[in-house]
């Protein structure tokens, strides 16, 4: 057990295409960061709070079909408000870690690039909703679309839900959004090979954060004198 708990805030995101993995190398990655004396919070979207959680069960209910692009992307936009205000932002302002499976940069990819709403629509309306919390880094764990779909289907503790079982066409364009959005933001993102074995993933994604987290320490530290 670490001596003394280390108060340092950084807000981290795993986003990417179906099946890449991210709720698995998450979990890795906070119990490598606890044991490393950092205040993790490990949390998830759509939910995270106990009224995103009841927008989750609608978001992904498979048998909701009729739901609309635009009543899909702003139950996920609410959920997020009451994520950042309720968990998320007390978090960071009290020198804690956030990792966060799934932000905003979902719905750019799934609502904006996927259905093809208008994204600087998406991009205002997600600023409102998250008071213009922007991650400090975020991990595209990418992969083919039709590896990560034959992933989700073949059982990965998950339910097949209704964002999952959309047509083909669909999932490449969220897939392109992500890569468009890294290439757009190189300083705040990472495009990493999902493929790869857990443990070779693993290891890439803990020396990133590590270094990230120090560097951010070394920043505090300059800013302190």
């Amino acid at each position: 057990m670490p001596d003394m708990e280390r108060r340092l805030s950084l807000f981290v995101t795993l986003e990417g295409p179906e099946g890449g993995g991210k709720t698995t190398q998450m979990r890795g990655l906070a119990a490598y960061l606890r044991e490393r004396g950092y205040d993790v919070l490990a949390t998830r979207e759509p939910g995270g709070t106990p009224i995103g959680d009841r927008m989750r069960a609608i978001l992904l209910d498979p048998l909701h079909v009729e739901m609309t692009p635009q009543t899909e992307f702003l139950l996920f936009s609410a959920a997020r408000a009451q994520h950042v205000a309720q968990r998320i932002r007390p978090h960071l302002e009290a020198g804690g870690v956030v990792l966060c499976d799934r932000y905003a940069d979902a719905s750019l990819a799934y609502q904006g690039y996927g259905y093809r709403l208008d994204l600087e629509a998406v991009r205002a309306i997600s600023r409102f909703a998250t008071g213009g919390l922007v991650p400090d880094l975020s991990f595209c764990l990418d992969l083919p679309v039709e590896v990560g779909l034959r992933r989700k289907t073949r059982g990965s503790g998950d339910a097949w839900n209704r964002m999952e079982q959309k047509e083909m066409d669909y999932h490449l364009r969220v897939r392109a959004g992500y890569l468009e959005m890294a290439s757009q933001d190189p300083a705040r993102w990472v495009v990493l090979d999902a493929t790869q074995p857990f443990g070779a993933l693993q290891a890439t994604l803990r020396q990133t954060i590590t270094d990230r987290l120090c560097l951010a320490a070394q920043q505090e530290g300059e800013d302190g004198r």
